[in-house]
């Protein structure tokens, strides 16, 4: 089912680390999952769960080629955060200027 909705909140999907570093390195095109793994100190198997979430949110799409899955990076789930965090701006901006704070803020 490729519409499908996700399966994974997408926040839940990127606040791990290593699963934003797969992101990173899916900017830059796609790549089969061996050459993902390679990247990492973890295993294969471990990278594949990292990359399923990624999936279940819509952050990236496996396609099989032959007996290889190659994973693309999916930009428009991110592009909703994006948004929603944009919202904040005011916030992490406000104070910068010499205006008061909020002391509760950091």
């Amino acid at each position: 089912m490729p519409n499908a909705a996700p399966r994974t909140d997408v926040f839940v999907a990127v606040v791990d680390p290593t699963r934003r570093a797969l992101l990173d390195r899916l900017r830059a095109g796609p790549a089969p999952v061996n050459a993902l793994a390679a990247d990492f100190a973890l295993s294969r198997p471990a990278v594949s769960k990292h990359l399923r979430v990624l999936r279940d949110a819509g952050l990236v799409r496996e396609t099989r080629v032959g007996r290889e899955r190659i994973y693309r990076l999916r930009p428009l789930p991110l592009q909703r955060v994006a948004g929603w965090v944009e919202g904040f701006r005011a916030l992490w901006t406000a104070g910068t200027d010499g205006s008061k704070r909020d002391p509760e803020v950091t």
